[in-house]
């Protein structure tokens, strides 16, 4: 064989070689959970919510995207229909813990342990590959089932420990609004994983059990899904994260 084939021929085996699944870098074991504050009052919103858009054509596997609607903004002329007032305290629940002073939006927590303004998508983009370089999921199984037209059973099991708390939202995948007042007035937003309902269940070591969620009015199964992470409950970074369909 002429040197010239030999050397294709090396050169060519060394890209199978490299392509085969077994010697490709895999992210399977790290994982992203993002939560974005939002608030259709807010006019610095709406990029925000485009950027988790993209985001989640970009990071189809591995990377959870929560999306809490605060009710701070209401007061100035529209109401948010997907706000609520317990997501604004959690929001401020993060101010605390991660000793950032106030709340804002659009803000985004990663893995509960940075922040950043929800539009960066630079900065976040980086921050979800350091991530998912990084981290290793822990373990949560999630099995959800329709009861009937109006709820749906979730069962989990997970391996968590007494400083740890296991959060289940069930969350709308789309949404889109025509603002009619307040700052984005005449403005059609486009929301995706709109969180509907958040769920804490205190964690044990291999916990297991079910909880009931009520399908938001309007919707049926093959508009929502369910996220499950596991969170230290002391400084609040999450430690795994799964997604469930409902059935």
């Amino acid at each position: 064989m002429p040197v010239f084939s030999l050397v294709i021929f090396i050169l060519s085996w060394m890209i199978i070689g490299l392509n085969k699944p077994g010697n490709q870098k895999s992210a399977a074991n790290g994982f992203v959970v993002l939560e974005l504050f939002t608030a259709e009052g807010c006019s610095s919103c709406p990029p925000a919510d485009e950027t988790m858009i993209q985001l989640a054509k970009e990071y189809p596997q591995n990377v959870y995207i929560l999306g809490f609607h605060v009710d701070y903004w209401n007061y100035i002329g529209w109401t948010d229909s997907f706000s609520n007032e317990a997501f604004s305290a959690r929001q401020k629940s993060y101010a605390d813990k991660l000793n950032t002073g106030n709340v804002y939006t659009p803000q985004v927590i990663i893995n509960g342990k940075k922040q950043f303004v929800g539009s960066n998508k630079s900065d976040l983009n980086l921050a979800i590959r350091e991530e998912l370089d990084k981290n290793t999921n822990t373990e949560i199984s999630l099995l959800a089932n329709k009861e009937n037209d109006e709820r749906i059973q979730v069962k989990y099991t997970t391996k968590g420990d007494k400083a740890c708390v296991l959060n289940i939202a069930l969350i709308q995948l789309e949404a889109a609004t025509n603002v009619k007042r307040g700052e984005n007035k005449n403005r059609l937003l486009h929301h995706i994983n709109i969180v509907r309902e958040l769920k804490t269940i205190s964690a044990k070591r291999n916990i297991e059990g079910t909880v009931t969620f009520e399908i938001p009015q309007g919707l049926t199964t093959k508009d929502i899904e369910f996220i499950a992470f596991l969170q230290n409950k002391n400084n609040w970074q999450i430690m795994g994260a799964t997604i469930a369909l409902a059935h």
